[in-house]
């Protein structure tokens, strides 16, 4: 089918909103971004219309089932026209609908088939991320260990009844872009720099006039009041509350006054003395990011390591020499009252400090680059540029987030379903606080996956075997604790809402899914943002939720 793309205008309209969340690098990164769904299940599909919408660049679904009444009953991207035809080609084609600059594809086989087949032994290595639903026990760890040995990160998903999971299985995921919640500004006015106290020194606030002094930026106050501060305090700055409070004291002095001596309203002046306590956090390296330096990964740098691996480690070592101890400056200045051009000045500042820090990191780059045995283009002899795309943009942003550097690393399924390496204690912590914790639902979960295993069904599926399925599930779940020697304690209650469920996939629980789901995939491809490590339960009854590490 040919399509014709969006231009790049409409396109920044369209993904508008996205945009401002991930940028354009993170918007390039998901159209890029070829995506696996497996089974194209009620939560399945909604899993891919959150992904297709904002513009994924192509999915896959493999499917081998024909449509039945009960896919109909709960899925909204089939109907009951399509009844007995592939499940498959009918969700990948009513599913592209949603979004022209996508592309789709089905394959209608099972998993089984294709892990089996030697003439496509590489089917799934294509993919970004494969989204695995409504898979049997023995063939998802078949299939989690297949992905896991190719490093492609798997995304189990399920609905089950008023219950939901997710289970992320990635060796290693590298964030730069963690876009924390809250963060400090990087103003380094503890340690300012040559630049910085320059600009600062040549703001005389006492000869300023009126209007100047009302439209000072409020970094250049705290900068000079601080000075005098230290000047009268053995060069020490304001460490707890009272000196805070007095340091404020000392702002607040510092304002206009008109002829009656009454304070003249500055609200540069008020941003500086609400400014006090974050401005004044001493600059120092989070432990996150330590724990990036100290990973093993950082210190052997090799031919085979990523960008992400050979960035960190130059950073490591510029904080180590020319940093003194701080990561490379940010670059940014927040909003403030100040008349355009001394913002702008201001602002400049710090840019040029962090283009120079980070053109040293660069530099550092290319010699790691030399060291380890790659290849190179040379424009002259001094520079060297490397062939395998560790760009200078790329080493700017990382330079720019290096205080929000994440490593994620989630264990195999292969490991979590062996009793002896499960994390027991994890586990029955959960379990001693059923009434509080969502964790119990993932204990049911595995009894359900068992009782599958021995009756290659799903409990309450049949009415008629609701009561006899309620005894075998509660013996399946007692097996799943004994194997982890841990007592038989759930209540009965659990059980017989677990056989009620009847293994029914609600479509407002897999829409929640689907909704869920998708944002750890987008933080997936395009690096972005902190994905779960690595299980989320959603407890759809309370509306609440938890995330486990298993």
């Amino acid at each position: 089918m040919s399509q014709v793309k969006k231009s790049g205008l409409d396109k920044n309209n369209k993904y508008d909103r996205q945009l401002r969340l991930w940028g354009d690098h993170g918007q390039a990164a998901l159209e890029q971004a070829r995506v696996c769904l497996i089974n194209a299940s009620a939560t399945g599909t909604e899993i891919l219309k959150n992904l297709i919408l904002p513009g994924i660049g192509a999915f896959t679904i493999v499917d081998g089932h024909k449509i039945t009444g009960e896919d109909v009953g709960n899925n909204f991207f089939l109907d009951k026209d399509s009844i007995g035809k592939s499940r498959a080609q009918v969700a990948m084609t009513n599913l592209q609908e949603l979004n022209e600059d996508v592309s789709g594809d089905f394959v209608e086989e099972s998993v089984e088939q294709l892990l089996e087949k030697l003439d496509n032994p590489d089917f799934f290595l294509t993919f970004s991320c494969v989204i695995a639903t409504d898979l049997a026990e023995k063939t998802l760890l078949s299939l989690a260990n297949y992905l896991w040995d190719h490093n492609i990160p798997l995304l189990v998903c399920r609905s089950y009844g008023m219950i939901g999971y997710l289970r992320l299985a990635v060796k290693e995921h590298t964030v730069i872009e963690s876009h924390p919640d809250s963060a400090f500004e990087d103003l380094r006015l503890d340690r300012p720099f040559p630049g910085l106290v320059d600009y600062c020194c040549s703001q005389n606030l006492e000869s300023m006039s009126k209007k100047d002094h009302s439209h000072t930026p409020w970094l250049v106050i705290l900068y000079q009041y601080l000075n005098k501060w230290k000047n009268e305090h053995g060069g020490r700055a304001p460490q707890n509350y009272r000196e805070k409070t007095a340091f404020k004291e000392l702002l607040h002095n510092g304002k206009l006054r008109n002829e009656y001596g009454v304070e003249e309203e500055e609200e540069n002046w008020d941003e500086a003395i609400k400014a006090v306590n974050t401005a004044l956090v001493s600059t120092k390296i989070p432990d996150e990011v330590k724990q990036v330096f100290n990973d093993e990964s950082c210190s052997n740098i090799h031919p085979d390591s990523s960008p992400f691996w050979i960035v960190a480690r130059a950073i490591k070592e510029f904080v180590e020499k020319e940093g003194e101890g701080a990561l490379p400056l940010r670059g940014s200045i927040p909003d403030m009252t100040a008349d355009s051009e001394r913002y702008v000045q201001l602002q400049g500042v710090y840019r040029c400090q962090a283009a120079q820090e980070a053109a040293i990191v660069t530099d550092k780059v290319h010699h790691i680059l030399l060291r380890i045995g790659k290849d190179f283009q040379s424009t002259d002899s001094t520079l060297t540029i490397p062939l395998d795309q560790i760009s200078e943009n790329y080493i700017k942003m990382f330079c720019k987030n290096a205080a929000f550097l994440r490593v994620v690393r989630c264990r195999p399924l292969s490991e979590e379903h062996n009793p002896q390496l499960a994390k027991v204690a994890d586990i029955a912590m959960h379990l001693e606080d059923c009434e509080n914790s969502d964790g119990i639902f993932y204990v049911l979960m595995r009894g359900v996956d068992r009782f599958h295993v021995e009756y290659n069904r799903y409990p309450g599926y049949y009415e008629d075997q609701v009561e006899t399925d309620v005894s075998n599930l509660k013996s399946c779940v007692y097996k799943v604790l004994q194997e982890w020697g841990l007592p038989p304690n759930i209540k009965d209650d659990y059980i017989h809402e677990i056989c009620r469920y009847g293994a029914s996939e609600l479509h407002s629980v897999a829409a929640f899914i689907g909704g869920v789901a998708a944002q750890e995939v987008i933080k997936i491809v395009t690096e972005q943002f902190i994905p779960i490590k690595n299980t989320f339960i959603y407890n759809a009854m309370k509306q609440t939720s938890c995330t486990l590490d298993l």
